[in-house]
C-alpha cells in the first residue's frame, strides 16, 4: 500500500464533517426554534422531543468517530510516509472502520429525522379537516 491509499479517503472524510456539521447546525436551529414557540407544550412539539434528543446524541458520535477516522487516516499517511507499512495498513484499516461506523450513525439519524417529519405531517393532515370545518 502506498500513501496514495489514504490519501483518497482524506477529502472524503473532510467534506463529510462538514455535511455533519450542517446537520448539527440545522438540529439545533430547530431545537431553538422549538423552544422558542409558544406552542412548545403542544402535542406536537412533545412527540418531537425523544428523537430530537436521540438525534444529539447520534451527532455527536457520529461527528467523533469521523474526527477519529481523519485523525487515524493522516496518522496513516504518515506511517507510510516514513516507510512503516504495518502500522500504516492498521491504521488505514481503524480509519475506515470508524468512518463505516460513522456512516450507520448518520443513516439512524436520518431514519429519526425522517420520522419526526412524518410527526408533522400527521398532525397537518389531522389539522386540514377542522380548518375545512371551520370555512
Amino acid at each position: 500500500m502506498d500513501l496514495t491509499t489514504p490519501a483518497l479517503l482524506f477529502p472524503a472524510i473532510s467534506l463529510l464533517l462538514l455535511a455533519y456539521t450542517n446537520r448539527f447546525l440545522t438540529l439545533a436551529q430547530v431545537i431553538r426554534q422549538l423552544h422558542s414557540s409558544p406552542d412548545r407544550s403542544a402535542a406536537v412539539v412533545q412527540a418531537q422531543i425523544p428523537g430530537l434528543k436521540h438525534r444529539i446524541v447520534l451527532i455527536k458520535y457520529m461527528q467523533g468517530f469521523a474526527v477519529v477516522s481523519f485523525l487515524l487516516c493522516s496518522l496513516s499517511m504518515f506511517a507510510l510516509f516514513v516507510d512503516e507499512q504495518l502500522p500504516g495498513k492498521l491504521m488505514f484499516g481503524a480509519s475506515t472502520l470508524l468512518l463505516t461506523i460513522s456512516l450507520l450513525l448518520s443513516l439512524a439519524e436520518v431514519v429519526i429525522s425522517t420520522d419526526a417529519l412524518s410527526v408533522v405531517v400527521a398532525d397537518i393532515e389531522n389539522d386540514a379537516p377542522r380548518r375545512a370545518d371551520g370555512d
